[in-house]
């Protein structure tokens, strides 16, 4: 397999395919790809950030959280801007970028909430990105 990006188009070919038969991937597509597991992780920042103001209320209180309610707007776009992406794009090539997710919530928490990373956390985040390159590159 091999990947490249010119003319406002990413490229994945497949072994066994022709040149011809190479896949092109459209630049709003590839963010889209990109952006949807970005916005699941932004609704997990907000989850967490939910989650501590639970507490101060009970169930209804939770439920009408501005926070939460966020978390759900941009859930709601991200599955808008998946659905589009999977217009264009097998499940099979699209689905792993999915596992964005598992880098970018940790480095949320980090940025965001003060969390730690660690050594391993940066090893496994550069496995994904390799394993993402091999499933799809």
């Amino acid at each position: 397999m091999s990947a490249s990006i010119s003319a406002g188009t990413f490229s994945i070919a497949r072994i066994g395919r022709e040149p011809d038969e190479v896949n092109a991937l459209p630049l709003p597509v590839l963010a889209g790809l990109v952006l949807t597991p970005l916005l699941i992780s932004a609704g997990q920042i907000l989850f967490k950030l939910t989650s501590g103001r639970a507490a101060a209320g009970g169930l209804f209180a939770i439920l009408l959280d501005p926070y939460l309610l966020a978390a759900f707007a941009i859930y709601g776009f991200g599955t808008i801007v998946w659905v589009h992406v999977l217009k264009s794009v097998p499940l099979t090539v699209a689905y792993p970028f999915m596992a964005l997710t598992f880098c970018a919530v940790p480095l949320l928490a980090w940025a965001l909430l003060g969390e730690t990373l660690s050594l391993r956390y940066m090893i496994g985040t550069a496995l994904i990105i390799a394993g993402l390159l091999v499933v799809n590159g």
